[in-house]
């Protein structure tokens, strides 16, 4: 049921957005001129990995100069970029994934391999049993990271001690709970944020 909902309305998802997706892309060619998509490595379900689709927002080889953990404020962040994740609009691609079946709408968001080390031999049996997703429990309490990493001289470091433990938890909290009215719960309140 949750992977024909998933199917369903990411088409219809990427047809009644096509529009923003072509302004967004043109744009990042036409003040950035660099590659449209940032297509980093993530963890899925059962700890394969997969390319996400992501509108660029940083400099290219941003990876290689930094972390994973992006601030407001982080030097790496284009000028459209910065416009891009105020509005979230960076993340509209992942309805690409969603229809390849690499995410699902509602799920724990997906982590670099990184993090993933660092999870716990019954953390990631909870976490990665299910497909990652475009929103969870943790995207609602930590809906504007970025902010919350303004400003901080160690920005990876910021994450860890004050986002990474109950992001943890929430992601756990989802698996244990999931259901298709929680996911639909999840999505009507990331939507009312989207839009407040």
């Amino acid at each position: 049921m949750k992977r024909l909902f998933d199917i369903a309305f990411s088409c219809i998802g990427l047809i009644v957005i096509s529009p923003v997706l072509i302004a967004c892309a043109a744009a990042i060619k036409l003040v950035d001129s660099g590659p449209v998509f940032y297509r980093g490595v993530r963890i899925g379900m059962a700890g394969k990995p997969f390319r996400m689709f992501k509108f660029r927002s940083m400099v290219v080889n941003a990876d290689k100069i930094g972390g994973p953990s992006t601030a407001g404020d982080d030097a790496r962040l284009t000028r459209i970029g910065t416009f891009l994740r105020k509005w979230k609009l960076d993340e509209l691609p992942q309805l690409i994934d969603v229809l390849r079946g690499t995410m699902s709408f509602v799920g724990p968001r997906p982590e670099v391999p990184y993090y993933i080390d660092l999870l716990t031999r019954e953390e990631k049996e909870i976490i990665l049993s299910v497909r990652p997703g475009i929103t969870d429990y943790a995207s609602l309490w930590n809906f504007d990271e970025a902010q919350i990493l303004r400003g901080s001289t160690d920005p990876e470091k910021t994450y860890q001690e004050k986002i990474w433990p109950e992001k943890k938890r929430l992601q756990i909290k989802y698996v244990k709970e999931k259901s298709l009215l929680t996911d639909i719960s999840i999505i009507l309140q990331t939507l009312k944020k989207l839009i407040a």
